[in-house]
């Protein structure tokens, strides 16, 4: 395990001493950044392991430490083992997951119920079911909810069109190639863990949601309005009530606990198709009103409703600068500045300014390393946190 990183002042220190303590396992997304603000401002310590030595979450006041941890794909049971043991050390309550480490962290969901220690999410077979991609379509249309004819490859069926092929464990977007028949597919897929699905023409819609006990505490459903590669970096929030149907109904059905989130295409008719699920926080968290997501965290049996915050649009911004960069000079440069300059960050506060300003920074190898492959910053971002363990079986989940 690595240093400790960052260092409270001494007055926060004493406040700290006094607080009860959660840890992020993870520090280098925005989305790690808006759950430690609401932990913070819930009057929690807040802590953060993380692989890399410098992340955008240890510059904010509101983390009192950071420490650096193996990093999953390096050394699957070193980093649970680095894990357990600042759970330990910093006498942790709380261990929130962040992204795709959430495949690592739920391994430890047992021992930390045994000793005391609630851990925001499900207990593995859940979570990896789901987040299996045919597991997930598997056991989607065991409840009779929509998503598009899925098989795992080579098997066949009667496709009509296009199908898209990916790997059932996969995230950021890696190994995802559309054909225009299943048989062109088959005569160019090879590799275990691979699916087909059917090509819908449509809307991505994505969703992220903040679940008790099968009950929706809060529902984002937002589209991009700016690409990196394959990652959103700017988000419009929209209104979806069936799509919020459908992920109401999922999380009653499974009776899930934690973040869930979900990808559907919207056809022609407006009726919404889930194609995959993502058993954890994506950044439709950006809208969620601080105070609420925090109660939500710490005590969400006493949550009625997570609020939302007025914006409608927000991005981030040095991803979305690289972006406009690549513009030709002309009217949609122009446009592209524009919008730029007048959609407000998610990672900004005026009360907390460092992790936007020092970005560059503390995000600069994993800038450096998409650089270097030619790819965007989401698929280096989340290149060490994959989960490669085997494919689980599916309905695995107790309705």
């Amino acid at each position: 395990m690595g240093d400790v990183s960052t260092a409270s002042t001494a007055s926060t220190a004493l406040n700290a001493s006094m607080a009860k303590t959660a840890l992020i396992t993870l520090g280098r997304l925005p989305k790690a950044l808006d759950i430690a603000r609401a932990l913070h401002a819930s009057g929690w310590r807040v802590i953060v392991a993380e692989p890399y030595a410098r992340h955008l979450t240890g510059a904010s006041r509101a983390v009192s430490r950071s420490f650096r941890v193996t990093a999953p794909t390096l050394d699957p049971d070193q980093y649970l083992r680095d894990l357990h043991q600042i759970i330990d050390d910093e006498s942790v309550e709380l261990v929130v997951p962040v992204s795709e480490e959430t495949m690592h962290v739920t391994a430890l969901h047992e021992a930390l119920h045994r000793s005391g220690v609630r851990l925001f999410t499900m207990p593995p077979d859940q979570v990896r079911t789901l987040y299996d991609k045919f597991g997930f379509i598997e056991y989607s249309e065991s409840l009779g909810l929509s998503v598009p004819k899925t098989i795992a490859l080579p098997g066949t069926a009667e496709f009509s069109g296009p199908v898209v092929v990916k790997p059932r464990l996969s995230c950021g977007g890696r190994g995802v190639r559309t054909f225009q028949s299943l048989a062109d597919a088959l005569d160019h897929s090879t590799g275990p863990g691979l699916i087909a699905q059917a090509w819908i023409e449509g809307s991505v819609h994505s969703t992220c949601s903040v679940i008790h006990e099968g009950r929706c505490l809060g529902t984002v459903v937002y589209r991009a309005a700016q690409l990196s590669g394959s990652v959103a970096v700017a988000f419009d929030r929209v209104e979806h009530p069936v799509i919020e149907d459908w992920v109401h109904a999922f999380a009653k059905a499974t009776h899930w606990s934690g973040f869930l989130s979900f990808d559907f295409v919207v056809d022609a008719s407006g009726y919404p198709f889930a194609i995959e699920c993502n058993p954890r926080a994506t950044s439709g968290i950006h809208f969620f009103a601080q105070a609420d997501l925090g109660a939500a965290m710490i005590s969400p049996a006493s949550v009625e409703q997570i609020r939302l915050r007025p914006e409608r649009r927000l991005q981030q911004f040095w991803a979305c600068l690289t972006e406009v960069q690549k513009k030709p000079l002309g009217r949609t440069l122009f446009q592209g500045l524009a919008q730029l300059f007048s959609t407000p960050d998610v990672s900004w506060s005026r009360s907390d300014p460092w992790p936007l300003l020092g970005m560059p920074y503390t995000a600069w190898p994993i800038i450096a390393a998409a650089n270097r492959a030619g790819v965007s910053f989401g698929e280096v971002a989340t290149s060490d946190l994959d989960w490669r363990g085997d494919v689980p079986n599916s309905h695995q989940l107790a309705a």
